[in-house]
């Protein structure tokens, strides 16, 4: 048993879920959530706030800040706690409200923003309000997790690596894209690996990161109202978006079984599902990354309230409906349905 004295000591990276039994499709679900901040995002805080020690850009007067939909800002809230640094993140009204609650609760502080940006996100305002205060005042840090490569070399240095340690007959990995910092680290690890692996993307519905129309995203996490600075479209084989509606209904799926993951998890592997189904195999050996666990949605994914205001009260078919017969019986439920472009992101 390790023995710690800083949280971020602590991060289980070899936990996967074999998901055959649930979807009748073998997929392996990488599980990134079991660490002290519950997420992926831990790998890349970490990777930005020890590069930024290292060059000398933080002092004891400084205050980091971080432009986050909830995952990151966790992330640094725990490490800053962990170090002495104040920290700021600049979130949005998407934010689930346990996320905000736990930030403050390590200690930093929130400040939540309404203003929509041009493209009907949250994401340009958000970035906006971030460069006005370090403008007026030069104690702020900026990590910049859009444009910090350490975003991506921390993926680069563990997260693929310990996926080909496992499995080193991986045919294809599937990766949900918000800022692509996951992305990007495991597809220029894998492209220069001793055998070919099929790198798909999975972003959602309304996301303009690959192209395409912006649309209405209420589940924080995957996807971007900009095109993602870090994204190079040359290391990435397909793309596939997922609607929000699909995204829940492979969470609750999961959830019946037994396993809560977060929406992160549920639009990846509802992608995944998808591809699977039209690319069927003999032998693929097939990875989906699972950014996040799911306590911080009860209030949001798993609340019917939340989801029958949004979506409508058939989100979840009756498949998945907890009063219906087929669920008390143990029954999966039906397949999730997405869409699919190549990697120039065209429907």
């Amino acid at each position: 048993m390790p023995v710690i004295t800083a949280p971020h000591a602590f991060n289980e990276g070899q936990l996967y879920v074999d998901l055959q039994p649930i979807f009748g499709r073998s997929l392996y679900l990488k599980c990134e959530g079991f660490n002290f901040a519950g997420s992926i995002k831990l790998k890349a805080a970490v990777e930005m706030v020890e590069s930024a020690e290292q060059e000398g850009l933080l002092s004891e007067d400084s205050v980091l800040i971080e432009s986050s939909s909830g995952n990151l800002g966790v992330a640094l809230s725990m490490i800053a706690a962990s170090k002495g640094y104040r920290f700021l993140c600049v979130t949005d009204s998407r934010c689930n409200l346990s996320t905000r609650l736990l930030m403050e609760a390590l200690g930093s502080e929130v400040q939540v923003i309404s203003d929509l940006d041009a493209n009907g996100g949250f994401l340009g305002a958000r970035i906006d309000y971030v460069r006005s205060l370090c403008a007026s005042d030069e104690r702020y840090v900026w990590l910049s997790q859009y444009t910090n490569p350490g975003n991506w070399q921390a993926h680069h240095r563990r997260t693929a690596p310990e996926i080909a340690r496992q499995f080193p007959r991986l045919d294809v990995l599937f990766v949900g894209a918000g800022t692509t910092g996951t992305l990007m680290g495991c597809a220029r690890f894998f492209r220069e690996w001793h055998r070919p692996v099929r790198i798909v993307a999975v972003d959602t519905v309304g996301s303009v990161a690959f192209g395409g129309e912006p649309g209405r995203r209420m589940i924080p996490g995957l996807g971007m109202s900009m095109r993602p600075p870090l994204l190079d479209e040359s290391y990435v084989d397909e793309v596939i978006r997922v609607e929000e509606a699909d995204t829940i209904r492979a969470c609750h799926r999961l959830a019946r079984r037994g396993f809560l993951f977060g929406g992160s998890t549920g639009t990846v592997v509802s992608g995944a599902m998808d591809w699977l189904a039209r690319n069927e195999t003999p032998g693929l050996t097939a990875v989906a990354i699972a950014p996040d666990l799911g306590e911080r949605y009860l209030d949001t994914i798993y609340q019917r309230t939340w989801l029958e205001d949004l979506y409508g009260d058939q989100v979840l078919g009756d498949d998945l409906d907890p009063s219906s017969e087929e669920v008390a019986a143990g029954s999966p439920g039906g397949e999730p349905v997405s869409r699919t472009c190549d990697h120039r992101g065209e429907a």
